[in-house]
């Protein structure tokens, strides 16, 4: 089977602008926002906007296409003010990826501010059932995506993920999207020749393999363990080109949808970086 990619497409001019732009670089996929990422609800989805992404999904041939959620959300905060705008902002966002047919929406678990990670965990678990109660989704799935543990971040150890599932067991609505940065960055170093190989071991020893519905696929301009993210085109990051190819090519990870997160525009030669990158990340995958 080929790499089934995509990457995060704009929804700049309508939404079936973003899954436009995927298909015509040859992608089988895509990730976008649902709203401006900036702000905490978006207008209305009119049914004109559905039917027009909808045939716009099925002209090109894409699948499993998910959202992102607002940056803004953070259930993990001691902030009540805040925690209960983050659970209002989740519910929306989920009825929106149902809206429009969106197999999953991708959420960073949150920043426990107060330093207190059993308490903002704790916050998370309760915040996502009550969006979960609110929403009433049948067919998107919030994956809850690790971190690089910036600042007080949570999800960037494999446990917190853990704790997380198995606290809220709905495993049809809940899983998880791998962010290969964010691991590295963690600390699970990819660019080692057995990087991958400890980072699915870490993950099967939280019992977490088969919670994984999607990769985010990005090299880490910051070294291994600096707990700092920042996105690098493929190949040219911390977790070069070997790290790439032994994370794509692993058993564990072969069969998921990947979605590239990497910096937009053109190269010198007036390339697409995402179709520079899909290209690279194939050739690699067929290696």
């Amino acid at each position: 089977m080929p790499l089934f990619i995509g990457s995060h497409t704009s929804i700049a001019g309508g939404y079936y602008r973003a899954a436009e732009a995927a298909g015509k670089l040859g992608m089988q996929t895509c990730q976008i926002f649902t709203k401006n990422s900036n702000q905490w609800r978006g207008k209305a989805i009119e049914s004109s906007d559905i039917e027009r992404f909808d045939e716009t999904v099925k002209a090109y041939g894409l699948t499993k296409l998910i959202s992102h959620t607002s940056y803004l959300i953070n259930l993990a905060s001691p902030s009540a003010e805040l925690w209960e705008k983050s659970i209002a902002a989740l519910t929306d966002e989920w009825q929106r990826a149902e809206q429009l047919h969106l197999v999953g929406l991708v959420m960073h678990p949150g920043s426990a501010t107060d330093g207190d990670e059993v308490a903002g965990l704790e916050r998370i678990q309760e915040g996502i059932r009550r969006a979960f109660q609110a929403a009433g989704p049948r067919r998107a799935r919030l994956l809850l995506e690790n971190t690089a543990g910036q600042g007080t971040a949570l999800g960037w150890k494999m446990e917190h993920l853990a704790a997380l599932l198995d606290a809220i067991d709905r495993p049809t609505y809940l899983g998880i999207c791998l962010d290969s940065c964010h691991a590295h960055a963690a600390g699970y170093d990819l660019a080692a020749p057995d990087g991958t190989h400890q980072l699915v071991a870490e993950l099967e020893k939280h019992q977490l393999l088969d919670r994984i519905h999607a990769i985010h696929l990005n090299d880490s301009k910051k070294p291994a363990a600096s707990r700092v993210d920042r996105h690098a085109h493929l190949g040219t990051g911390t977790i070069t080109t070997e790290g790439i190819r032994r994370f794509i090519n692993h058993p564990a990870f072969r069969d998921l949808p990947m979605y590239l997160e990497t910096e937009k525009g053109f190269d010198a030669d007036g390339r697409d970086w995402d179709a520079i990158n899909m290209e690279f990340a194939r050739q690699l995958y067929a290696d």
